[in-house]
Order: structure tokens, then sequence, then C-alpha cells
């Protein structure tokens, strides 16, 4: 047998197609029976709306047939877009085709269709009315998808389903699992994985394979990371991380390929956000993107991202100083534009922001300057860079971490402008991490620009510090708040903070969501991140 860990890109049916039968000839040319593709594979995961174009779900089906009959000499197990065969008022379903012989021989259609964080499948999608097993090779199959194997109860204290799809199998008689997989990544997300598939298949005595997508497709990163599970619980086949790959296992002997994993979590978050950069830039018909530098520890890190993602070719760095900047700023942005090997302009901003206050202060009389001023000062830099993404074709990223667009310590039309916002599920704890990691492995980012304190530097001595609380603490919060839901008294309780710093953090939250949903969509890395996974109304009043 054979996993074939693709990145299909959503919609893209001739891509995907094509990657599909070059993974099945190469399996066929080396002696494989079967080959396993991911969820969704043939249009890409997740389609999301697409699937209420009956065209969409046509073409779909037309190209599952197109894949049966170009490689005949190889079964082939996929995952499609199918039409409803129930009256549920859901007009497809989520299935997986076996493919033998030339034809679509057996669907199997997923069961459980999860409806949170960042999945909505129960929006698009009928449920399986059914399952069966399929015979291959001799074994009773149980043929599943993703979610189906999410709900074991010797794993999860506490069940999303009252079904079983896995369970009900193995009752029927089922002595091997497949499992094709669209998992996305989070940081523990592949430790977690793996470990509830160990437990089915230790518990069960029976052998586990899923195979899982990989690549980067909007918000989400999917690290591939598939695995083949002995019935004793060991890993006795699996695949790289983050990568296209194919693996080899003998389903009898249970031994096969042992690809190398990223380990480590600074080293699996930065691979992730380096493939969804990479995946976001060109899925969306770029080739080149441009970045705003500071000579700040967020800008410096996202232009590493980027130049991994893309090579320094594809890389442009833009220095905007202001009569606030410091002299370090530039030179740090320049340091590392120099390492990074991209190219670096210098665009000062100190007399078109005195131009913008000469042509206000007559409506300004009188009144003080505050942070009317710092907005303006971010909001021509915005204005830069999207006349230099117009001028020369490249995307815009943005470089805010998760640390400020949690309080709203980010400006709209300003520095949140771009196509791309690269760390903004990365708190500011885990940038200086990053950042390090990036560093450990050829430094590249200025040593001052690691140690001196963050400052947007909108006005004279401007630290970070005085706006927000240490980001240590800050960070904190925002992880018991935004991912645990936990209450005011019970962070500070838990934490030994302040309650009235608390409080004041969380209505900083709750007050920045209009900006939020203004921004540009970033790269999950965490288990909960700002965007898709977070659904929030803007108009409210939370008591804290």
């Amino acid at each position: 047998m054979a996993l074939g860990q693709i990145n299909p890109t959503v919609g893209d049916f001739s891509g995907n197609s094509r990657r599909i039968i070059s993974y099945a000839q190469q399996a066929q040319a080396a002696g494989a029976q079967l080959i396993l593709f991911p969820e969704l594979a043939v249009c890409g995961y997740p389609p999301r709306d697409l699937v209420e174009k009956p065209a969409f779900v046509a073409r779909s089906q037309q190209v599952t047939q197109d894949i049966a009959r170009t490689v005949p000499g190889i079964s082939i197990i996929c995952g499609f877009v199918s039409p409803a065969s129930v009256e549920t008022g859901k007009s497809v379903m989520n299935s997986a085709a076996l493919l033998r012989n030339g034809n679509i021989e057996f669907i199997q259609s997923k069961m459980l269709l999860p409806t949170y964080d960042v999945f909505d499948e129960m929006r698009y999608f009928a449920p399986a009315p059914s399952q069966q097993l399929i015979s291959l090779n001799g074994r009773q199959v149980a043929l599943t998808i993703c979610e189906d194997a999410w709900n074991d109860k010797h794993f999860w204290h506490r069940r999303l389903y009252n079904i079983d799809p896995v369970d009900e199998l193995l009752h029927a008689g089922a002595n091997f699992v497949l499992n094709i997989s669209a998992s996305p990544f989070h940081i523990g997300k592949r430790e977690l994985r793996n470990k509830m598939l160990e437990t089915i298949a230790h518990d069960n005595k029976v052998p586990v394979a899923m195979v899982n997508q990989v690549g980067g497709n909007d918000s989400l990163v999917f690290d591939g990371s598939s695995v083949v599970i002995a019935p004793d619980g060991r890993i006795v086949a699996q695949a790289k991380s983050f990568e296209e790959d194919i693996v080899y296992f003998d389903s009898e002997t249970l031994k096969g390929d042992m690809h190398e994993q990223i380990q480590g979590e600074e080293a699996g978050a930065y691979a992730a956000l380096v493939l969804g950069t990479r995946d976001y830039v060109h899925k969306c018909g770029f080739e080149r993107v441009i970045i705003g530098l500071s000579g700040g520890i967020d800008s410096a890190l996202a232009a590493a991202i980027a130049v991994d993602a893309l090579g320094p070719e594809a890389v442009m760095g833009i220095a905007m100083p202001s009569q606030y900047s410091s002299e370090h700023s530039v030179k740090d942005a320049r340091e590392l534009a120099c390492k990074l090997r991209i190219r670096f302009e210098v665009v000062p901003i100190a007399e078109i922001f005195n131009s913008y206050r000469e042509t206000l202060a007559p409506v300004f009389a009188g009144l003080p300057e505050d942070v009317t001023e710092e907005n303006l000062q971010a909001r021509i830099r915005g204005a830069i860079l999207m006349a230099l993404s117009n001028k020369f074709n490249r995307l815009v990223l943005t470089t805010g971490n998760k640390s400020e667009l949690g309080v709203g310590y980010c400006t709209l039309y300003g520095d949140m402008v771009g196509g791309l916002a690269v760390i903004s599920d990365v708190p500011k704890t885990l940038v200086y991490r990053l950042s390090h990691y990036v560093n450990s492995i050829k430094p590249v980012i200025p040593e001052s620009t690691l140690t001196k304190p963050p400052s947007a530097e909108l006005r004279p001595g401007q630290r970070d510090s005085d706006t927000l609380p240490p980001y240590d603490v800050l960070d904190n919060i925002l992880e018991d708040y935004v991912e645990d839901y936990r209450t005011a008294e019970q962070i500070a309780a838990e934490r030994g903070y302040d309650v009235k710093l608390v409080r004041d953090v969380i209505r900083m939250i709750e007050r920045s969501e209009y900006k939020r949903q203004q921004a540009a969509p970033g790269i999950k890395v965490t288990p909960k991140a700002f965007g898709l996974g977070r659904r929030f109304p803007i108009a409210q009043k939370t008591e804290v």
C-alpha cells in the first residue's frame, strides 16, 4: 500500500487530478496495489460554498471517474464531493471513492460532520446514513474520513457525537482501518492526532493507516505527517511533515517507510508559517511580496518567513522612517535586509506627515496631539506600501502579531493593510522564540532587534509597555480568555494577577473585534486563532 500525501489547491481539478494520477502511477511502478489520497483530494479542502455550485459537484464526479480510467492498474482511494442520496436539504456529501479496474467501484461518505472551530461541514454536507466494509487484498477494511475517527470513547472524556463509525465497523468485522484526512495543523495537533490513532490501533488490535492533506489553503495549514500504526500502537510508517510525500508499507508485515518529520514546537510552527505563506501567495496568483521593515522583531520574523517561503529575490523590504524613528531602526532594518539578501528601499515619511498636520491644522485648532497623529503615520506607511504593491505587483504582507491584534494595538488602514497577516496568530512571546529559532539556523535577525524594548516609534520615547502589560502577562491572559474562555476572576486567581488588569485587557479584546474582522487573513498555528475559527459579534456589550 501507499500513502499519497499531496498538496491540492481548492477548485483546481486539473492540477489536483494530475497530482493524483502522477502519484498513483509512481506507486504502481513501485509495486503497490493500493494508494490512499486525502479527504476531498480531488477538489481540495475546504471547498466551502463552492460545493453549492452544481457545476463544481459535476466536475468533481467527472474528474474522479477520469482518474479511475487513467490509472486502472492500481486501486485508488481518494476524497471527492458526491451528490447526496438522502433527503436532508443538503445536496452533496463528503465522500471517499474506491477506484478499481477503471471504475468508481465503491463510495463511502463521511458520517461525522464537524461544526466547531474552523469547521462548518454541517452547513454543506449531508451525513452518510450508513457505512459498509470493503474487501481489499483479503482484509475487511473500515474506510473512514477524518472526523469519523475522532470520537473514540476510550480516548475522549467528552465525545461530540453519539455514534462512533470506527467502533461500528470494527464490530461488523473490520480488521484494518483506513482514514483519509484533511486535518489542519496547530501547535500540539500532530501529537494529539497520533495518540488518538494509536489508541484506536492498540485497544482494538488492528492496524490503522491515515493519509493527511499537506499545504496551505487560506488561513489553514495542513501538516501531512501521514502515519501507519501497528496493532500494538507502534508507528511503522510515516510521511514527512509540511511537504508532499509518498510512503509505502506492507499491509501484512506492517513494515514501511519512516521519513523524518519536523520535531519541536518552534520548528513545527515555523514550518507551518513558511508553508502557509508560500501557498497563500502562489495559490492567489502572486509571485512576489513587499513588507514594511521597521527594525523591530515582528517585521524581522515576517521577512525571514517570507524569504524561506518564496526566496530572497521575491521579497522587497521598505523602511519608512519618521522624525520619531530611532537611528538604530533603519540600521537594523538595513542589516536584516542585507543578511536576508532582499531588495531594500528607504521611503521617509516625515515630510508627508508634516503636510498632513499642516492640512489638518485649521480643523484641529486648539486640540492637543494624541493617537490621531500616531495613526496618521501608520496610515501614511500603509498607503505607501499599497502604492508600491500596485506599481510592482507585489502582495503586501502585514507584520502584526497575535498579542497586538488581540488588544487592538494596531491601526486600521495603517499597519493592518495587506493581503496576508503572516504572524497574526503568533503571540509576542512566541515571536521571540521563533526569532531565536531562526537565528539558531542562520543568524539573520540583528541582535539589537532581539534585545531592544518593543516600540511602535510613533511619538518620542514611546514603548509598548506604556500602553500594554508585559507581553508574557498579556499572552497568558489572551490564552486563558481567548482559547479557554476563563473569566477575569479565574484568570486573576490562577495566575496571581490583579483582577483590574485582567479586566482591562479583556475590555481591550472585546473592543477590538471590529478591527479583527477587517484584518487580512492570517495563518493559523495556535489552537484558537482570531478569524475563521472564532466568530463573535462586533456590536456587543460583554460584562467583565
